[in-house]
C-alpha cells in the first residue's frame, strides 16, 4: 500500500475532522521522514527541525547547514529549494541559523555565500541568490558574477522578494512584499519598491519578540502543542475521519 495512506488527511475550511490518534500517528510518520531522508541533505542540521513536507524540499550541492528549530514549509506544487554551485573554481556554501521561518516556494541558489542569521523569517516565494549565472560577455557559465549575501539576526523577508548578489541586510530589517533589493540595506528599517528603498524605521530602543522566545523550552512547547491538537480534536472519531476523506459533504 502506498505511503500515502499514513499522511491522509481532509481539507476542509470548516471542520478538521482527524482524531487525536491519527494526528500523532502523523506526526511520528513525519519525525522519521525528517530522520532519515531529509536531514541526509545537509552537512549539519540543528536540533528539533519542524518540516512541513519534508519529501517535497529540494536540496541541491554541499556545504548546505541549518541551525536549530528551523521550521520550514514545503508542498509539492511550491517546494522549497536550497541548492549550491560547484565548480573549478569552488563551490557555494549556504548557512542559515537557528529559530528561521522559510515558506513555501523560498529558493536560495549559492554559487559563493549565502549567510542568514538567527530568527531570519521568509515568507513565500522569496528568491536569495549570491551569483547572476552568466556572465555579460561570457553568457556559458557563472563567471566573476558571484559575491557573497548576508543577512543579519531577525530579518524579515516578504512575499516574493528578490534579494541579488552582494547585498547584506541589516539586524531586524524588513523587506517588503515584492521588493528587490539591489543593495545594501541598513539595520532597523523597512525597504520596498523595486529598487528597494527606504520606506521606514523602527525604534531601536523598543523591545522586539523574536522567535527564539518560542522555543526557550523545547520540551514544554511540544508539549502544549500536543495539549492543543488533544483538545481541538477531543470529539473527532475515526469513522467520522474516514468519512470526510472519502464521503465529504458540503456541510464539511
Amino acid at each position: 500500500m502506498r505511503l500515502w495512506l499514513w499522511s491522509l488527511k481532509v481539507n476542509t475550511l470548516r471542520k478538521n475532522y482527524t482524531p487525536y490518534i491519527v494526528t500523532q500517528l502523523q506526526a511520528r510518520w513525519n519525525r522519521f521522514l525528517i530522520s532519515y531522508f531529509f536531514s541526509k541533505h545537509f552537512d549539519s542540521l540543528g536540533h528539533s527541525p519542524m518540516i512541513v513536507g519534508p519529501l517535497t524540499a529540494q536540496i541541491f550541492g554541499k556545504d548546505i547547514h541549518i541551525g536549530d528549530a528551523v521550521h520550514l514549509v514545503s508542498v509539492k506544487e511550491n517546494p522549497v529549494k536550497l541548492s549550491t554551485w560547484e565548480d573549478k573554481t569552488g563551490c557555494g556554501r549556504i548557512t542559515i541559523g537557528s529559530y528561521c521561518l522559510i515558506s513555501p516556494g523560498s529558493q536560495f541558489a549559492s554559487a559563493a555565500s549565502i549567510h542568514i542569521g538567527d530568527n531570519c523569517m521568509f515568507a513565500s516565494d522569496c528568491y536569495i541568490s549570491d551569483c547572476d549565472w552568466h556572465g555579460l560577455y561570457n553568457r556559458l557559465r557563472p563567471f566573476r558574477c558571484s559575491k557573497p549575501i548576508v543577512l543579519k539576526n531577525n530579518v524579515w523577508i516578504g512575499q516574493g522578494v528578490k534579494v541579488c548578489k552582494g547585498v547584506t541586510i541589516g539586524e531586524n530589517s524588513v523587506v517588503a512584499a515584492g521588493a528587490v533589493v539591489v543593495k545594501d540595506v541598513p539595520e532597523n528599517v523597512v525597504v520596498g519598491g523595486n529598487p528597494a528603498k527606504i520606506i521606514k524605521r523602527l525604534n531601536p530602543k523598543r523591545r522586539m519578540l523574536k522567535r527564539e522566545f518560542l522555543f526557550q523550552d523545547i520540551a514544554s512547547y511540544e508539549r502544549q502543542r500536543s495539549a492543543l491538537m488533544r483538545y481541538s480534536s477531543a470529539n473527532n472519531t475515526i469513522i467520522g475521519w474516514l468519512r470526510s476523506v472519502f464521503f465529504p459533504r458540503n456541510t464539511d
